[in-house]
């Protein structure tokens, strides 16, 4: 039997080993930015196919996180993680030996899949190993680390890998890590799952919830070509409205619901994944405007863009840090408030950027309050997302949560970029002739000031429904405030 310094570091194990996949899976999501060019080169990729080298990714992922998190649950959180981690490495090697456009797309989206079942079982398996309180705080911590950090960490390995070896290592580097994750946590991660289920599968739930998030999210990454009120965008949008509140429906007349649709009275987990659904489409924006800002305005290389989001790497993990210390000293709610404050600023600061700027005035600044803030708003936001949810829903509440950050990323980035592009557009037309150079930056900043003013917008739209609907009671056995103390 294990004693009690064992079990402790065997929980930290976990901790280690499911943040190292989920690591690879945020990584994916940025690495592929910096080597689109190089990739467009060798394959042959007209402008509008290379689009799919991310899309396919983002279909997959965002359209089966749902019944990724509450499969984990029904077969068995371990089982699905491992699953997901084999499907993503294989899925890597495929990306790096693809010979054609179509191969290159087609492991993209199998790599959207493994990495659909890998973030909702590695939360869920956070969730069930720590319990409620001071511990679970740490660990979401560091996963909030990794979530914030892994981004920015994508863009300068992306440029490195790109710039000394080739494109196809970018995939190529995931395999020692997918290897790696997968035989440890063979042998370190305990299994869990819902003990008391009985009934059959909800197939024609299942089936519903994913067309219909699938259809969604390809509605929202094809709108800004479409246009948002071209009838095919309107139709998609339509039909995707539609599968869902089919998938409603069923769900509420099922003897064993794929999801129980209860779970959506929790306060803090209505709440959190209404704020983040509205955080992170300001979040994805930063990291689209600021590559391009930088490397089609300022001139800077792919490796300089990716040195130069180093210091968001960084930030956002002083905050995660620091704000593990203030929960358990002020609670739950100053943190989120201040941390989404912070973000807020940063994005406004953003909003002063010049066509003549330099990094360390025009965009530095900026990044250091905007790293900081969501380092102090991941925590407490993963925390409350999956807190008053019991452990048989854990898995669910975890894929709640990253449905919404993903598709909140995508409906945000399709509806701010399309922003950007009509003010660009429009400052063009208005000078009457041919542009010079430093009108075309001009004109390009232009969309960027104004995509990062909506993205302050939409920040502060998430702190207001923080604010009103987010009762401090709810969350107060977080951080180990007593609830007699702490107002509504």
């Amino acid at each position: 039997m294990l004693s009690s310094a064992s079990r402790e570091t065997s929980r930290w194990l976990v901790l280690v080993l499911v943040c190292l996949a989920q690591f690879m899976v945020i990584l994916d999501a940025t690495i592929v930015n910096v080597a689109l060019p190089s990739i467009q080169h060798d394959l042959g990729f007209s402008q509008n196919g290379l689009q799919w080298v991310i899309n396919g990714y983002t279909l997959f992922f965002g359209g089966f996180l749902l019944l990724g998190g509450r499969a984990a649950d029904l077969v068995g959180r371990k089982r699905l993680f491992l699953t997901g981690v084999a499907i993503f490495t294989v899925a890597s090697l495929l990306d790096g030996l693809a010979q054609s456009g179509g191969m290159l797309v087609a492991a993209r989206a199998l790599q959207g899949l493994g990495a659909a079942l890998v973030s909702p079982a590695a939360l869920s398996i956070i969730t069930t190993t720590f319990q409620e309180g001071p511990d679970r705080t740490r660990a979401l911590g560091v996963w909030a680390g990794i979530a914030g950090g892994g981004g920015a960490v994508g863009l300068l390995l992306g440029g490195i890998l790109t710039d000394l070896l080739a494109w196809e290592w970018i995939f190529f580097v995931n395999i020692p890590i997918g290897v790696a994750a997968f035989l440890l946590s063979l042998r370190y991660v305990p299994e869990s799952r819902i003990a008391s289920r009985t009934g059959g599968f909800d197939l024609l739930g299942a089936t519903a919830v994913t067309s219909g998030l699938v259809v969604l999210t390809y509605a929202i990454v094809k709108a800004q070509d479409f246009g948002w009120a071209d009838p095919r965008t309107v139709g998609l949008g339509a039909l995707a409205i539609g599968l869902l509140g089919a998938f409603w429906l069923i769900e509420s007349r099922s003897d064993h619901p794929l999801v129980r649709l209860s779970i959506f009275r929790i306060r803090t987990l209505s709440t959190t994944n209404g704020a983040m659904l509205l955080i992170a489409g300001a979040l994805f924006s930063m990291f689209f405007f600021g590559s391009i800002y930088l490397q089609e305005v300022l001139g800077f290389s792919p490796l300089e863009s990716g040195v130069a989001f180093l210091p968001f790497t960084a930030g956002i993990m002083a905050g995660a840090g620091l704000s593990q210390q203030l929960i358990r000293r002020i609670g739950i709610k100053p943190v989120l408030v201040t941390g989404i404050t912070l973000a807020t600023a940063g994005l406004l600061y953003l909003t002063g950027i010049s066509a003549d700027g330099s990094y360390a005035t025009d965009m530095l600044p900026g990044i250091i309050l905007l790293s900081i803030g969501m380092g102090g708003v991941f925590v407490p936001l993963t925390l409350t997302a999956t807190t008053n949810v019991g452990a048989e829903d854990q898995g669910l509440a975890s894929g709640i949560f990253n449905t919404s950050q993903q598709v909140g990323g995508a409906l945000g980035l399709a509806i701010l970029s399309t922003l950007a592009t009509d003010r660009t557009t429009s400052y063009l037309a208005g000078l009457g002739g041919r542009p010079s150079s430093s009108q075309e930056a001009a004109a390009l900043v232009e969309g960027f000031q104004a995509a990062f003013a909506v993205g302050a917008g939409l920040m502060v739209a998430g702190l207001v429904m923080v604010l009103v609907l987010l009762r401090r009671r709810d969350v107060a056995h977080i951080s180990g405030v007593e609830p007699a103390l702490v107002a509504a």
